[in-house]
């Protein structure tokens, strides 16, 4: 027989979080914070790409016994660096759209 499955998190009423109170409110203080978080996902992106390089070197040593990890490994840093590119061609566009607004 199969067991019935619970959806208990479904049912769970989903709250926003709440804003943390700071002291750069204003559009200064975002220009910040979304700098750091763009800051952040490129160093992410760059230590991707330094473990693929990392795993590609043991592996044509012949020191990486499991050739899935590389792969693995080489897809998600392809992923992430075809999503950078794809975020930052959206930015260019906005801000070029931007630019043509007429006052």
């Amino acid at each position: 027989m199969i067991e019935k499955t619970g959806l208990s998190f479904i049912q769970a009423p989903v709250t926003a979080p709440s804003p943390k109170p700071s002291a750069e409110i204003g559009a200064d203080g975002v220009a910040k914070s979304f700098g750091n978080f763009l800051s952040d996902a490129i160093q992410k992106l760059e230590g991707q790409q330094m473990e693929v390089e990392t795993l590609t070197k043991q592996f044509a040593v012949g020191d990486l016994p499991d050739v899935h990890r590389l792969t693995i490994a080489a897809e998600k840093a392809a992923l992430g660096l075809e999503f950078t590119v794809k975020v930052r061609d959206k930015a260019i566009e906005a801000y070029q759209e931007i630019m043509r607004m007429q006052i």
